[in-house]
């Protein structure tokens, strides 16, 4: 198994993930990692509607992922998994999990928030867990879709502190 992604999108699998991003890395599971979603037969269903045919799903909370993943349990598939948060990711590296790379896509803005770009917006324990995902090595990017440039993410997290 090939974790080929690993991106923070509070919409989790929609029209860019779905179609872009699945196409572009040639992806064949997509693993969504969140502990509330897991227990949601309604989330469940809209995202399996939105996964795209011939797409496996698997919808974990992070111990599920976390030992799915490090007793290599999906072969050679190209993985792309996603979460709304930083924390889930935070906490599948803490559990032994590689990350190379992680990509935040797109948070949701909320009265608490505040806005790091356009569509990227955090509250403190987000930035708390940037800054513990960052010091286990990770390297974290800014890119919407495929064909954009990946920004270095924690420079752009910078300013808006």
């Amino acid at each position: 198994m090939t974790i080929v992604a690993a991106r923070i999108d509070g919409r989790l699998i929609h029209g860019q993930v779905a179609n872009l991003w699945t196409t572009k890395l040639n992806i064949s599971r997509i693993m969504v990692v969140d502990d509330e979603v897991v227990n949601s037969d309604l989330e469940k269903t809209a995202l399996k509607l939105a996964t795209p045919a011939g797409v496996k799903l698997s919808v974990l909370t992070v111990e599920k992922a976390a030992n799915n993943i490090l007793a290599g349990r999906y072969g050679s598939q190209r993985l792309m998994i996603v979460a709304r948060k930083p924390n889930y990711f935070l906490q599948l590296i803490e559990k032994g999990v590689s990350i190379p790379e992680l990509n935040v896509g797109n948070m949701s803005q909320t009265p608490e928030t505040r806005s790091v770009t356009r569509s990227i917006n955090v509250i403190d324990a987000d930035i708390a867990d940037f800054d513990a995902i960052k010091s286990k090595g990770t390297k974290l990017i800014a890119q919407m879709v495929p064909g954009d440039s990946p920004a270095d993410f924690m420079s752009l997290l910078d300013k808006a502190r």
